[in-house]
């Protein structure tokens, strides 16, 4: 996995993005600043063959193809390999980064790696096993590495028959079981696969420490090697026509997979990436495929889009875009040892919701160990979701957006005349307002539990719901609202409501209007939803808030300072009065949020305005701003 330029998405359009290392520098040369490729007169060619002839009718069957991968919904990735069994501990020295990046960060030559390939020998895989616990959290589709950058084949492949399954202790092909189970159980199934780094071919990218090869860590030709040095390009076509094309094909007519999953595309020039594209679509041009193939800074020739790996917030896509995001249960792919930073089952479970709720598929990683088994903490964590999933996946699988506004308790998924109301913050006081919702109400209840809620009212402001009726779910309490009829209020053209029974009122930078020249999003991780490419005064955020009750509002704003000598002074109006601040200069930098209380204002209720300015900048560009919050006590 690795990073991306972060920037807004179209349908079909540019993407995105990815994630970082567990180490300082241990994914220097493999992180990119930018995942997509930038075309030049060597892809003119491929660009114009592509658009005016085999991709421009693959896309009249891409709304059928997608449609299964869409409903499906909520899928498991799995990263497993040879580097498993280790645990990303090689020799008793910790690796760096993601544990399936161990042979790039400790630079283990090739035959070493392969001699260890002898030792992988999962006696506890059971395909079943895997498939029963995905099945049961919910899970519709099933990825896994065929291929990882390790170059190493997780089953009998004849085009890398020694770098492959064969030689390893497991004399059984691991792939053909799952791919059987999933079948058995009704996921769709699909495999990831490295197509431009390949840390074992003598010609592909990645691999400086074996070979003088480009796309490592030493940068060799610089990050555009192919546009810098021309010459070495013939040597990675034949690593592409020689195993990368012959491998995908053969896992095509192998295992007939629904699904493939591609990455780092940056490390090929584009004609490469394309071409393998339309060897897919000439093979079988019903398989789903993601939007890490094949790319630039304004196209997309996948079927969806990849928005980001171990999210937090998702910014914001275009209504009707295909997307999905990445989480994984720690902060690693691959099984780790060292790595103990697992996220709750409610994080997950939330984490669906907001995905849903915006349109978009969850695909959650978990990395299996190399004895074959499954980690007692990603079990502990998708048995959890299980719990919460037997009685609630009808308000997170196969649903739509609600056209509603944002509400502060959590969010809003729909389906036909049904809302479903995802509770993460229960409010203080008397009731729950779902703020905008005038609709007329047919009836309410507990999702979980059947138990029809009585006593809510409507008025101008919205539906209020008694909150001595609503449960505490430990992740989420889903409320079903049936709707007279399945029509739906206006548009909320990106309003949000502030509600004074809410303890926190995030109005994140993801979801304000942008002015002047459009500013970057951050990939959503943690202290990563921010904008960045703050130049100019031009240049502000806006928010439409809707307060539903007057009140006197504690306001803070939350920021990332990871430039040295940044900051400057700002202005934040909200309702016709100002605030000014300083974020100094001389303040130290840290990759971490930072908050800054700015006092208390007092809030009329209804429609206001909020908007953020900078009135000068010292450095080349603001801080990147991740929020405003507002609190009453």
């Amino acid at each position: 996995m690795i990073n991306t330029r972060y920037c807004l998405v179209l349908v079909l359009s540019a993407a995105v993005m990815v994630g970082v290392g567990q180490v300082k520098n241990a994914n220097r040369g493999n992180e990119a600043a930018a995942m997509f490729n930038d075309p030049t007169a060597r892809d003119s060619l491929a660009i114009s063959a592509a658009e005016t002839g085999w991709w421009k009718q693959s896309v009249t069957g891409q709304r059928r193809r997608v449609q299964k991968w869409k409903k499906a919904t909520f899928g498991m990735f799995v990263h497993w390999g040879v580097y498993s069994q280790y645990g990303n501990v090689w020799k008793g020295k910790k690796g760096g980064g993601y544990a399936e990046h161990l042979m790039r960060v400790m630079q283990i030559p090739r035959q070493e790696y392969l001699d260890s390939a002898a030792r992988f020998n999962p006696e506890k895989f059971n395909a079943e096993e895997w498939v029963i616990l995905a099945k049961n959290a919910g899970m519709k589709y099933f990825m896994i590495t065929a291929k990882h950058h390790d170059g190493f084949a997780m089953y009998p492949s004849q085009y890398a028959s020694v770098y492959s399954i064969k030689s390893t202790a497991l004399k059984k092909d691991p792939l053909m079981q799952l791919a059987q189970a999933c079948h058995k159980h009704g996921l769709l199934f699909g495999f990831y696969y490295s197509h431009a780094f390949d840390w074992e071919h003598p010609d592909a990218p990645g691999n400086d420490w074996d070979y003088d090869n480009p796309g490592g860590d030493k940068l060799l030709g610089g990050a555009n090697w192919f546009d810098s040095h021309p010459e070495w390009l013939p040597k990675a076509k034949r690593y592409v026509d020689e195993k990368a094309i012959p491998q995908i094909k053969e896992l095509i007519h192998r295992y007939h997979p629904d699904l493939l999953w591609f990455d780092t595309p940056h490390k090929l020039p584009l004609s490469e990436n394309l071409r393998i594209l339309q060897a897919i679509r000439d093979t079988d041009p019903a398989i789903v495929v993601n939007g890490r193939l094949a790319r630039t800074g304004d196209r997309n020739y996948g079927d969806y889009l990849n928005t980001a790996d171990r999210p937090e917030e998702f910014y914001p896509v275009p209504a009707g875009a295909y997307w999905e995001a990445i989480p994984t249960t720690n902060d690693s792919y691959g099984y780790s040892s060292t790595d103990k930073n697992h996220k709750p089952a409610a994080h997950f479970i939330q984490l669906l919701a907001k995905a849903t709720a915006m349109g978009g598929n969850i695909l959650m990683n978990i990395g299996p160990k190399g004895d074959g088994s499954i980690d007692a903490a990603d079990v502990t964590i998708l048995e959890g979701i299980a719990t919460w999933m037997a009685k609630n996946k009808e308000s997170v699988v196969d649903v739509t957006p609600s056209p509603l506004s944002r509400q502060q308790w959590g969010v809003i998924t729909k389906r036909n005349s049904t809302l479903y109301l995802h509770v993460f913050k229960k409010p203080k006081g008397e009731r729950l307002t779902v703020g905008g919702l005038t609709m007329a109400v047919k009836s309410i209840s507990l999702l979980s539990s059947k138990r029809r809620i009585k006593g809510h009212t409507s008025d101008t402001a919205g539906l209020h719901i008694p909150l001595d009726q609503i449960g505490d779910d430990w992740a989420d309490e889903v409320i079903a609202v049936q709707l007279k009829r399945d029509s739906v209020a206006p548009e909320s053209n990106g309003l949000i409501y502030v509600d004074v029974q809410i303890a926190e009122n995030r109005l994140l930078s993801f979801y304000a209007k942008q002015y002047g020249e459009p500013m970057k999003f951050g990939d959503g991780k943690r202290d990563r939803y921010y904008v960045s490419g703050w130049k100019n005064s031009n240049q502000y955020l806006g928010w439409d808030i809707n307060v539903l009750k007057s009140a006197r509002f504690k306001v803070a704003v939350r920021y990332v300072k990871d430039v040295e000598n940044t900051g400057g002074d700002m202005v934040l109006k909200i309702a016709g009065k100002e605030i000014n601040f300083t974020i100094d200069p001389a303040s130290p930098k840290s990759s971490y949020g930072n908050s800054l209380m700015l006092g208390q204002i007092d809030i009329p209720a209804g429609k206001q305005s909020m908007e953020l300015h900078v009135k000068n900048i010292v450095g080349m560009e603001a801080v990147k701003f991740l929020e405003v919050v507002l609190t009453h006590d």
